[in-house]
């Protein structure tokens, strides 16, 4: 379980003018909840989910998993638990070596690193059957440079190298974004299919409304740093994006247009 209270964190820009990006976070979200995030450019998702992953050090409040503190710990030590997939599908995968070596590295997440043989046929065969799952063919592939694959066939290898060792959470930022519509839509098919086969405890920052009501268990929605809305359950499943767009407007008391708050209706 992620719990996260009075969550703060201000960004200098510039060097003169302060910018608050967390202004208070208070969130709680249970084992194998899958919640999806929305809000405007600057409305502090990707800073919250930077936040969690260490990043950088927050100003104040507690950031807690599974009981933990882990409010203090670097983002190294936070990488060995917490998986991670980001818009850009350059990043998560290291483009000059090869698909086993990537899955390899996700595979040692954690592990003390030493003098031992790379892979045993065991996780060999442990990552071919996780490939296989993509139907992209990369498990015929293994010795290919990542560097050489398309964006979207990066994008699902970062996916799986995210998850496979189990994490105690899953960030995922905007991770179709950068994708067409059809590979986008691969995408989201892969990570519906991983979280809920593993129970993965996810948190999805997405701009599209249709996948915030559509994935996942829980949506909210940020602004100006503040989570300003949470809807589950029947209330969440009779919504549908006007609804989104209206409530924001009631919360935040302003004229909310498509432009403004940078949603769009799609993947």
């Amino acid at each position: 379980m992620l719990e996260i209270a009075n969550l703060h964190k201000t960004f200098v820009v510039g060097g003169v003018a302060p910018r608050g990006a967390l202004a208070g976070v208070d969130l709680k979200v249970l084992p194998g909840e899958f919640v999806t995030i929305i809000g405007s450019n600057g409305a502090g998702k990707s800073t919250l989910l930077n936040a969690i992953a260490g990043v950088f050090p927050v100003d104040r409040g507690i950031i807690l998993l599974d009981n933990e503190d882990i409010t203090l710990q670097p983002e190294h030590k936070r990488a060995a638990y917490i998986g991670r997939v980001f818009q850009n599908p350059l990043q998560g995968t290291a483009a000059s070596m090869t698909i086993e070596e990537n899955l390899a590295m996700a595979m040692r997440r954690g592990q003390r690193r030493g003098l031992k043989r790379g892979l045993t046929a065991r996780s060999r065969k442990q990552i071919k059957e996780s490939l296989a799952v993509l139907g992209l063919g990369l498990e015929d592939r293994l010795q290919c440079p990542v560097g050489l694959l398309s964006g979207g066939q990066r994008q699902a290898l970062a996916l799986v190298m995210a998850t496979l060792v189990r994490p105690r959470l899953l960030l995922l930022d905007e991770h179709t974004a950068a994708l067409d519509p059809t590979t986008a839509e691969q995408i989201i098919l892969l990570t519906q299919r991983i979280v809920s086969q593993e129970g993965l405890t996810t948190l999805m920052v997405t701009h599209s409304l249709d996948q915030a009501l559509r994935l996942g268990d829980r949506t909210i929605m940020m602004h100006e740093g503040q989570i300003v809305l949470s809807v589950s359950g029947p209330e969440r499943a009779q919504m549908g994006v006007e609804d989104l767009l209206e409530e924001f407007r009631k919360l935040r008391g302003v004229q909310v247009t498509d432009d403004s708050l940078l949603l769009t209706t799609s993947a």
